[in-house]
């Protein structure tokens, strides 16, 4: 049957992609791609920042049981964070993959901005974990929400973008918050990650995986990370 145009159009405003639904999903992953500071001209699948996080989804789901587990990104309406865009793109998104597979666990991962919106939308219930990928985190951003949270942020040291200093010191700040929280440096990594790209893909499908856990939660990487007085370095 063909998709009327009233469907057509609820789907393309919809803030959640859906790459892979199983029959009875157990859990989901989600990934938010980078952007800009300001910018209100449309967000497309076909940009860079887009195109970078499907070889990142990829990789998670090597890590996942695709029989329970949801795959999809988080649609913007805009290129630029705008004041929070995205962030409230990402609440929009859970509240449509609630109503589609249920109360599931989500971990989101997202790179740069991306990674802002995530870390932002931790203060949702239904958000098991976050994994950011060499976020963009000003100083100041917030940490209080993240008291109950479990996050792991993930950055090259060579990252000319967005600050590996700037992560470390968010880390630190979310830990005195209550988050249970992990700085990972990938040497030699940029803010692309093209450098080294198969160790970024591998620490991704595996820190995902951790994340997921349930019960008393990461093994692994993501539980190292937790521990370790200051940032691992990979």
């Amino acid at each position: 049957m063909p998709m009327s145009r009233s469907d057509a159009e609820q789907r393309a405003a919809a803030a959640l992609v859906v790459r892979h639904l199983p029959e009875r999903p157990r859990a989901a992953v989600l990934t938010l791609h980078g952007g800009r500071p300001d910018g209100f001209e449309a967000a497309r699948p076909w940009h860079l920042a887009a195109l970078r996080m499907r070889p990142v989804l990829r990789a998670a789901a090597l890590a996942l049981s695709l029989d329970e587990v949801v795959l999809g990104q988080v649609r913007y309406r805009h290129r630029g964070w705008n004041g929070g865009d995205p962030a409230q793109d990402a609440f929009r998104a859970l509240s449509e993959l609630g109503r589609l597979a249920g109360e599931v666990p989500v971990v989101l991962v997202g790179h740069s901005m991306g990674g802002r919106a995530a870390l932002r939308a931790a203060a949702h219930p239904g958000v098991r974990g976050v994994l950011a990928l060499a976020p963009w985190l000003p100083e100041g951003e917030p940490t209080a929400h993240l008291r109950h949270a479990r996050l792991v942020v993930l950055q090259g040291d060579r990252d000319r973008v967005t600050s590996a200093g700037a992560s470390v010191d968010f880390v630190r700040r979310a830990r005195t918050s209550g988050a249970r929280a992990g700085a990972v440096l990938i040497g030699d990594g940029d803010h692309a990650m093209v450098r080294r790209s198969g160790l970024w893909h591998r620490s991704t499908a595996g820190v995902v995986a951790e994340l997921l856990r349930p019960g008393d939660g990461p093994a692994g990487l993501a539980a190292e990370s937790f521990t370790a007085a200051g940032a691992l370095v990979l």
